[in-house]
C-alpha cells in the first residue's frame, strides 16, 4: 500500500538524514538506475549541497581543520540539525554550539569562537549598508539631550567576545597568510559591522565592549559610559563614541 503523503514525507526526510527506510523503494520509479540508488545518490547530493554552504559560511573553521576534516564534522551536523528554511546563505546558526560540544574538536577550545565570528561576519554581510547614524545627525540634538540619548547598533553589528586571539587566529587562516603558529594567550572583543563591499570586525577596549553592549541593550549614553566605567575608570566617552560614529556602528534615528 502506497505511504500517505505525510508518512512519505517523514520518510524521505529522514533518509536524507541517513536513516535508509526500505519502504521508500517502492514509492520510487526506477529505470537504469535502481531506486534504492537514486535515494543514496540523492541523499549524497543534499549532504554536498549543505556542506558547501556551511563551508563558504564558516571558512575560517574549514582552513583551521583541514577540508577533509569539515566535511565530516559538517555532516555530522547536518545529520543533526538540517535545514529549517530555504535560504542556505542563513544555515548554520547552530553550528558554533555543536562545535563547541563536539568530541572531537575538544583539542581545539578556540574553534567555536571561530565559528562564532564566521557566523558575525555572515550575518553582518547580509545587513544593509545604509541608514547608519552621522556626525551631522546629532548636531540638532541639544547638549542635555545628548546624555539620555539611546541609540541602536546598526544592522548585522555583533560583538563577539572570546578569551582567545580571534582576530590573530582569523589573520593567520586567511589565503596567502604567512606559515606560523599563532600565540593563543589574549581575549579579544570585536565588533562586527557591514562595510561597502564586506563585512569586517575592529578589536575594542574592555571598556568600549562594555559600552557597545550596554548601548545595544538599551541603556542611555550616560548609562552605558557608567557601564563601562569598571572596565576602566578613565574611560573617555567622547573618543569611544567618535571612533565608533566614525565606523558607522550606530543606526540612524527612525
Amino acid at each position: 500500500m502506497p505511504l500517505a503523503l505525510r508518512d512519505l514525507q517523514a520518510a524521505f526526510a529522514a533518509h536524507l538524514l541517513g536513516a535508509d527506510r526500505a519502504e521508500l523503494a517502492v514509492e520510487v520509479v526506477g529505470d537504469a538506475i535502481p531506486a534504492a540508488a537514486r535515494l543514496r545518490v540523492y541523499r549524497h547530493h543534499v549532504f554536498q549541497s549543505l556542506g558547501a554552504a556551511l563551508a563558504a559560511t564558516f571558512p575560517t573553521v574549514q582552513a583551521l581543520v583541514g577540508e577533509a576534516f569539515f566535511r565530516g564534522l559538517a555532516r555530522a551536523f547536518i545529520g543533526s540539525s538540517p535545514p529549517a528554511q530555504p535560504v542556505l546563505a542563513e544555515y548554520g546558526a547552530a553550528f558554533p554550539a555543536f562545535i563547541a560540544g563536539h568530541d572531537a574538536v575538544r583539542g581545539l577550545p578556540y574553534l567555536a569562537d571561530v565559528a562564532r565570528l564566521d557566523w558575525a561576519l555572515n550575518l553582518a554581510f547580509q545587513a544593509p549598508v545604509d541608514g547608519r547614524l552621522a556626525a551631522a545627525d546629532l548636531a540638532a540634538v541639544p547638549a542635555d539631550r545628548l546624555p539620555g540619548l539611546r541609540l541602536a547598533l546598526v544592522p548585522g553589528a555583533a560583538l563577539v567576545n572570546s578569551a582567545y586571539p580571534l582576530d590573530r587566529i582569523w589573520a593567520a587562516s586567511q589565503p596567502g597568510a604567512p606559515a606560523g603558529t599563532v600565540d593563543l594567550d589574549g581575549q579579544v572583543h570585536l565588533l562586527v559591522l557591514r562595510q561597502p563591499d564586506d563585512s569586517a570586525f575592529v578589536s575594542l577596549s574592555v571598556a568600549e565592549a562594555a559600552f557597545v553592549a550596554a548601548i545595544a541593550g538599551g541603556l542611555s549614553l550616560e548609562a552605558a559610559a557608567q557601564a563601562a566605567g569598571p572596565a576602566d575608570p578613565g574611560f573617555d566617552l567622547s573618543a569611544s563614541f567618535a571612533r565608533l560614529l566614525g565606523l558607522g556602528a550606530f543606526a540612524a534615528a527612525q
